[in-house]
């Protein structure tokens, strides 16, 4: 398969399990071509896994989202995933690989927990974090944004709602860190196995303390509480915390990220923000279509089902493409230009449906705090070096974004690319 330059070919042809792939300057030209084209079409079979159907406008997103009855995420909701032998190891037992009706049981758990009083108590740290973080960094003139701010916002404040010990968040986040490395991390399999695997160990040891004295915290929650009668098992609440520690991280972080790496490009934007023209509210919308961290979300056929006029069989495979969706010109009007302003913004990056992003209150908070601090702080957001943008076929953005920040400079501000194209 190919993913060269032109996109001339048959769009089968794009390898899409390929991570090298969406590094290249043409797959906002792939993307458009599909939705246009063949919105729904099935992706041949590769040495990575068998075919699946690739799903790239809105609107055929949005339907398998929304219909539960045909569709599962029981057997895995990414593409890696769906592509292992059986299926994902964690399905059925956590929260977002499983179906109705336990999935409303535990969802309805772990919401009972995350209270106002408990989200309160998270989001109170969570300024005073990003205010320190970025000071820190600005305080050295050039810095790492991606690697000296962003990447310990996100993990604290999963920590702090799980109940792990504050000691030991920068263990959790390396742990972490290692566990979701990408092709150009240079760790083995074997390195990346251990680190998921001592990141469980640290969850059944957490989980063991709390069952003899439960915590105001989700891991309390779910170590005392019951589905039907039924108390969860240790396993299900170790994958449960696994789960929460990386889904809690890569959607706010490298949307964060790519904000700032925005912000660089587009200072009219930046400004609008800052001098209040623009609400942080709508920025945030907009900085989470723009971005999309989590490029796809898969599920799989319970029955036969027509999509986009294509007949899907019972047990395929469907890949939705959220980082085309958020571009589909049918519901973005001008979707290659970054406007804090747009409204509507009915973005899917937090997916849709009964599976909504479980922790979408938390990332909001995180990238909210992030603006403001940068608001009252920054004139002038300027790139120091080269953006190293991720090799995955799930997250896109940048593990590591140079920058400078500038202060005090308002009147020499730099006017510059107004528009996205």
């Amino acid at each position: 398969m190919s993913h060269r330059g032109t996109l001339t070919e048959d769009l089968t042809r794009v390898d899409l399990t390929d991570p090298s792939a969406f590094l290249h300057p043409g797959m906002e030209d792939f993307w458009q071509r599909a939705r246009t084209e063949q919105p729904v079409y099935l992706h041949p079979a590769t040495e990575r896994g068998t075919a699946f159907w690739v799903v790239s406008r809105y609107a055929d997103v949005m339907a398998v989202l929304q219909d539960s009855e045909h569709f599962s995420s029981k057997p895995g909701n990414m593409m890696s995933s769906l592509h292992k032998p059986g299926g994902d190891p964690a399905a059925g037992k956590i929260l977002a690989l499983t179906d109705a009706p336990r999935h409303n049981a535990m969802r309805s758990i772990l919401l009972k927990a995350f209270s106002p009083r408990t989200r309160k108590a998270v989001t109170d740290k969570l300024q005073q974090r990003v205010d320190q973080l970025i000071g820190s960094a600005m305080a050295k003139g050039t810095f790492d944004f991606a690697k000296e701010v962003a990447e310990a916002i996100p993990m604290g404040m999963i920590c702090d709602l799980l109940g792990f010990p504050s000691q030991d968040h920068q263990y959790l986040l390396d742990l972490s860190q290692k566990a979701l490395s990408t092709d150009e991390d240079g760790l083995t399999a074997e390195d990346i196995w251990l680190s998921r695997n001592e990141l469980l160990i640290y969850c059944q040891e957490i989980i063991e303390a709390r069952r003899e004295n439960p915590q105001d915290d989700l891991i309390s929650a779910m170590a005392t509480s019951e589905i039907n009668g039924v108390p969860m098992t240790d396993d299900e609440v170790v994958v449960n915390c696994y789960g929460f520690i990386l889904a809690g991280d890569h959607t706010s972080r490298l949307a964060m990220i790519g904000a700032v790496h925005a912000f660089s490009r587009y200072p009219d934007q930046w400004r609008a923000l800052k001098e209040g023209r623009v609400q942080i509210s709508s920025a945030i919308e907009e900085i989470l279509r723009w971005t999309t961290p989590a490029m796809h979300t898969g599920r799989t056929a319970k029955a036969e089902v027509t999509i986009g006029g294509q007949t899907i069989q019972e047990g395929d495979h469907v890949i939705l493409w959220n980082s085309s969706a958020n571009r589909d010109e049918d519901v973005f009007p001008n979707p290659q230009v970054f406007d804090l302003a747009r409204t509507p913004n009915k973005h899917l990056s937090f997916g849709a449906g009964s599976h909504f992003c479980f922790g979408s209150y938390l990332a909001r908070a995180e990238i909210t705090a992030v603006l403001k601090t940068l608001c009252a702080t920054v004139d002038r957001i300027e790139l120091a070096g080269e953006p190293k943008p991720l090799l995955s076929t799930f997250l896109s953005g940048y593990s590591s974004l140079p920058v400078s920040f500038v202060t005090g400079e308002s009147a020499a501000f730099a006017t510059g690319e107004s528009t996205a194209q």
